[in-house]
């Protein structure tokens, strides 16, 4: 099978298509073939290895994983002799966790993974992009336990996590404030942002504005200044946070009232289940700003790499 393969950290050229060994599924596994995969914020670090950490748990000098990519969506092609929750034909999508290997034709996961059935209502490129920004930002979100009519200000609203949080603070029914540039002003209006603040003409952290959390999506903001627009009960939630944001956020929970949400996210089936529910009620769209295909890898990355994408990155296969 074709896979993007990488052996070296570095800048996006060190990913290769190359043929590979298609897998073969285990008793409890099933085979995809694969649809469509996405290019995140997390398979740039990974690819850089930046923050250096990463080297600490995926391979100090080289990577450990071959190919990277750890979102899907397409169609069970064969299941093991034990799977029982998926047969032949069923298109699906998901998130392999840990493992990677999304950047290719096709992937083996266990039944009992990160997997769940398509929504029939969008395309496999819209499914394949769920699984990152929709369950980072659900994650958050069902942690800081947003109550209806409070009031939430997302920065990077625009972006994969960012604009994810727009929708799912908007399905429980919070008063939204989205933060981001002029040109996505609109963009995060029509997917239900309230108020829009535009950085390059506002700073939230001045205007005298108090809001219940913020949910910095990008890691752009400073924790100390925001925690002025917080409540006094407030709650900050760092989905992009490094270690030294981390260790800010872990002092401020301990030495005020206000709580920082911060650190590695989970994956379940019930969390993808539960927004493939909300997209089949029209509550919930993934944003796409362009889709490229498996032989536009290096392309897609360094795209992705300049920060400036509207929401997610797909990649066809």
């Amino acid at each position: 099978m074709k896979a993007t393969v990488y052996n070296q950290y570095g800048l996006p050229d060190v990913l290769q298509l190359q043929e590979v060994v298609k897998p073969e599924p285990k008793e409890n596994e099933v085979l995809v073939r694969i649809k469509a995969t996405a290019v995140n914020s997390g398979d740039v670090r990974l690819r850089k290895a930046d923050p250096f950490a990463v080297r600490l748990i995926f391979g100090l000098f080289k990577p450990k994983i071959g190919i990277l990519g750890s979102v899907f969506s397409g169609e069970v092609e064969n299941v093991g002799n034990q799977v029982k929750r998926f047969k032949i034909g069923d298109q699906v999508f998901g998130h392999t966790d840990m493992s990677f290997g999304a950047y290719a034709e096709y992937l083996c996961i266990s039944e009992e993974g990160t997997l769940a059935t398509k929504p029939a209502t969008i395309s496999h490129h819209e499914a394949a992009v769920i699984p990152f920004g929709g369950v980072t930002a659900l994650h958050f979100i069902k942690k800081a336990r947003i109550r209806e009519n409070q009031k939430v200000l997302i920065v990077g609203a625009s972006g994969a996590v960012g604009s994810a949080a727009v929708q799912l603070a908007k399905s429980y029914g919070a008063i939204v404030t989205a933060v981001c540039s002029t040109a996505n002003m609109d963009l995060v209006k029509s997917i239900g942002a309230d108020n829009v603040i535009d950085y390059t003409k506002e700073d939230f952290t001045q205007n005298g504005e108090i809001y219940d959390l913020i949910f910095d999506a990008v890691n752009t903001v400073s924790v100390s200044r925001s925690l002025k627009s917080l409540t006094k009960n407030g709650i900050m939630i760092l989905s992009a946070a490094e270690m030294l944001e981390m260790l800010q956020g872990f002092w401020f929970s301990m030495t005020s009232k206000r709580k920082i949400l911060t650190g590695v996210i989970s994956h379940s089936t019930r969390d993808i289940l539960f927004l493939k529910e909300l997209i089949e009620r029209g509550v919930y769209k993934p944003v796409l700003d362009r889709i490229y295909t498996l032989e536009q890898i290096v392309e897609a990355h360094a795209y992705v790499e300049k920060g400036h994408k509207k929401g997610n990155i797909a990649i066809s296969i």
